[in-house]
């Protein structure tokens, strides 16, 4: 490869990136040896150009994310490289609802999901969740216990401190152990490793994904949740999907919040992942939740109390707090039986559910598929 033609293109872009706004590329190598040299001589090019520090890589994908100029230019790359377009993404969690001062005992999907009924067999201990989010309130009594140091990957000296909730709500589900005066989670001994890719706005690009998995595979997570997603494909993401699937490691994705019956949104549309939708206390699928053949299985989603910043809590809706509940229930089952493969766990979340209740405007011809994912069911299948 010719990098002196190919460097001068990103530092084109780099110094005078296009003018609207966020727009930047993945450039992704087909061979390991180009993807080192490239970083290699990136390295050396740092002491000429200060600006290269908006360069970012991810060993895993063989990537570089940087701003790029004129895209085109690079197509004579086309052999060695491939170029695709940072795309944002968006949390999977609808509007606040009201804010309780506090919550304490087990909240009402967590005894839904019957995980309180596998708490003697399991309780998820010591199974590493990587929440792809916002961060974490570290200093939240309920999960005291319960957080890992994780990545801040907008700020990789500081440690991934939620500055907008969500993030933290998804950890309170899966793994809040404040018995006395707090919330208990669907697995209280599970350790959640906050991945902050998010910004306190919620926003976040394909590229910062694709960093938050690498890191996942790396640090050799167990679960990965992932409450968020996009409407349009990347190969960038599918393909680092691919490898933390390979890698042993379960995928739990949110559908999305659209209220669709043939559509869901990217990542949880991928096979290699779990797709979660949202119910409510009736057992009914949420009126927001997409729902359909892509979507593998169902969980309370609906006007859920969980953890907040600051030591709060706060009620939410949407496919995001469907999707910790799953990730929580497999966090107990992969206590109990660590060899399990993301393929057969799939399989028996599938499996193990409840049925769902139909609504009155239910017809024969949009018929419910799938169920309610059921914790002590899904122990139950596995055998133990």
């Amino acid at each position: 490869m010719d990098y002196t033609g190919f460097l001068h293109q990103l530092v084109e872009g780099i110094q005078r990136p296009e003018p609207e706004q966020g727009r930047r590329y993945m450039i992704r190598f087909a061979k390991p040896k180009q993807y080192e040299a490239c970083l290699v001589e990136l390295s050396r090019m740092r002491n000429e150009f200060t600006d290269l520090g908006v360069v970012r890589s991810s060993r895993l994908a063989r990537s570089i994310i940087a701003p790029v100029h004129d895209p085109e230019a690079l197509s004579r790359y086309s052999d060695e490289i491939t170029v695709e377009e940072d795309i944002p993404l968006s949390l999977h969690a609808t509007a606040l609802h009201s804010k309780p001062s506090s919550a304490q005992g087990i909240p009402w999907g967590v005894k839904q999901i019957r995980a309180p009924k596998v708490w003697s067999v399991s309780t998820g201990h010591r199974i590493k969740i990587g929440v792809i989010d916002t961060g974490a309130d570290y200093q939240h009594p309920d999960l005291r216990y319960s957080l890992a140091r994780g990545i801040n990957l907008l700020n990789r000296s500081l440690l991934p401190h939620d500055d907008n909730g969500h993030g933290t709500h998804i950890a309170g589900t899966i793994a809040a152990a404040n018995s006395t005066a707090g919330m208990i989670g669907v697995a209280p001994r599970s350790l959640i490793y906050p991945v902050k890719a998010f910004d306190h706005n919620g926003s976040a690009f394909v590229s910062d994904i694709v960093l938050g998995i690498d890191w996942c595979v790396r640090n050799r997570v167990d679960i990965i949740n992932m409450s968020f997603g996009m409407k349009t494909r990347s190969k960038a993401l599918l393909d680092v999907v691919n490898r933390a699937y390979q890698a042993g490691i379960v995928i739990v994705a949110s559908s999305g919040n659209d209220g669709k019956r043939r559509s869901i949104d990217y990542p949880a549309r991928y096979p290699q992942t779990i797709s979660v939708g949202a119910t409510d206390k009736n057992r009914r699928i949420a009126s927001f939740s997409n729902r359909g053949a892509y979507v593998d299985v169902y969980a309370p989603g609906d006007k859920i109390v969980s953890c907040w910043v600051q030591g709060k809590h706060h009620e939410m809706s949407g496919t995001s707090m469907a999707t910790s509940h799953v990730s929580g229930a497999i966090a107990l089952l992969l206590a109990k039986h660590p060899g399990l493969s993301p393929a057969e766990i799939k399989t028996l979340v599938k499996r193990a559910t409840v049925p769902l209740r139909a609504r009155k405007t239910t017809t024969a011809k949009n018929k419910i598929r799938g169920g309610e994912i059921d914790a002590l069911k899904l122990m139950q299948e596995s055998g133990g």
